[in-house]
């Protein structure tokens, strides 16, 4: 029986690995992850929330390059090295664009970068604020390989960090809606009578209530904030989940194995668990992945709203919202740029879930 199972898994990965479109979703996916997990490795802007802001070089374009002081501060930031690679440096030093600079009697002389062809201040500095008097060490060209946004903040850096969110708030509300829709479908299946109409009245006031309504009701509820988000996207996705797992159950225990493990003696919290749900696990995978691409456009359309990730985390749906406007005033890149970036994430999660109903399709 074992062999035929694994045969079995073996012919859907073989299906799976078939579908040109399925695996380059795959491995787009498994890149988004990784960027996601170590977003402040792969940015130039590494501080915390990429959020290190130039005002005088606010909303330039791709590869836009400027001279970078970075005055250093006497403040110690005691973060840990684990601290940094997951949640960004506390940058205490200043960083100022600059058009030049000399160095004369130990003290430096710069002029800050001033745009639309105006002169900028001229400002002075002790060599001696700098480490081992090295001031050359803290002068450098910085490229904006994505350009800035409105407030000068690294473009590139922010949709990296930006794709924990999206990426991360999948994970949260599927697994939110597997524990709660499988739980309440298995029990509404299996036990059926006035079990599986309580349960079906909660369904249907759930799923007549619009996704989007639900979340900002249960968003307001729980307060403004990153995992009140999570939460409140997993809480509305659930009764799909419930819907397909009810429907399952209600086939599948009437199936010979079922009634064989009842005539075995064994209670039905193991039939359920032990013997129908690894058999209808198929169907629930391919909605999981649908409610990946799903929970991504509903915090997406949050953060436009204002309601989602809160400033200054980044996130893309915000970032569309802070640069809109910008469409009609010649640099439509600060929003297409992260809208590009959500439909090419929702597309994967979408192309990989008909991946999987192809592969775990018995019929084909």
């Amino acid at each position: 029986m074992s062999k035929k199972s694994n045969s079995l898994k073996q012919l859907a990965l073989q299906k799976f690995f078939l579908n040109f479109w399925g695996v380059f979703s795959f491995y787009y996916i498994v890149l988004v992850g990784v960027i996601s997990v170590f977003a402040y490795l792969f940015a130039p802007d590494d501080s915390q929330h990429a959020n290190q802001m130039h005002l005088a070089i606010h909303s330039r374009k791709p590869r836009f390059k400027i001279t970078m002081l970075t005055i250093p501060s006497q403040l110690e930031s005691n973060q840990s090295f684990l601290s940094e690679i997951f949640f960004g440096k506390k940058n205490t030093a200043t960083e100022v664009p600059i058009t030049d600079y000399t160095i004369k009697n130990d003290i430096l002389t710069y002029r800050e970068y001033a745009s639309d062809g105006l002169e900028g201040a001229e400002k002075t500095i002790n060599i001696s604020s700098f480490p081992d008097n090295k001031v050359e060490d803290f002068i450098k060209e910085k490229t904006f390989l994505f350009g800035t946004d409105k407030y000068g903040r690294d473009l590139l850096s922010r949709v990296l960090v930006g794709a924990r969110i999206s990426f991360f708030i999948g994970f949260v509300a599927v697994f939110i809606s597997l524990v709660i829709g499988i739980f309440m479908g298995s029990v509404a299946g299996y036990f059926g009578g006035k079990v599986d109409a309580v349960i079906m009245w909660i369904i249907n006031v759930t799923w007549s209530i619009p996704t989007l309504l639900l979340v900002i009701a249960i968003t307001l509820a729980l307060g403004k904030g990153f995992w009140q988000v999570f939460i409140a996207v997993g809480l509305t996705m659930w009764v799909e989940v419930a819907r397909v797992v009810r429907g399952q159950i209600i086939s599948a225990k009437e199936m010979q194995y079922v009634t064989a493990a009842r005539a075995l003696g064994f209670n039905d919290f193991r039939i359920i668990t032990k013997h129908i749900l690894p058999n209808i696990m198929a169907p629930v995978i391919v909605i999981s992945a649908a409610n990946f691409a799903a929970a991504i456009l509903i915090e997406s359309g949050l953060s436009f709203l204002g309601i989602g990730a809160q400033p200054p985390m980044a996130s893309w749906g915000a970032m569309i919202k802070d640069h809109y406007n910008y469409i009609i005033l010649g640099k439509p890149y600060l929003a297409i740029i992260p809208g590009l970036c959500i439909m090419s994430l929702v597309m994967a999660f979408m192309l990989i879930g008909n991946a999987l109903r192809d592969a775990l399709d018995v019929k084909s």
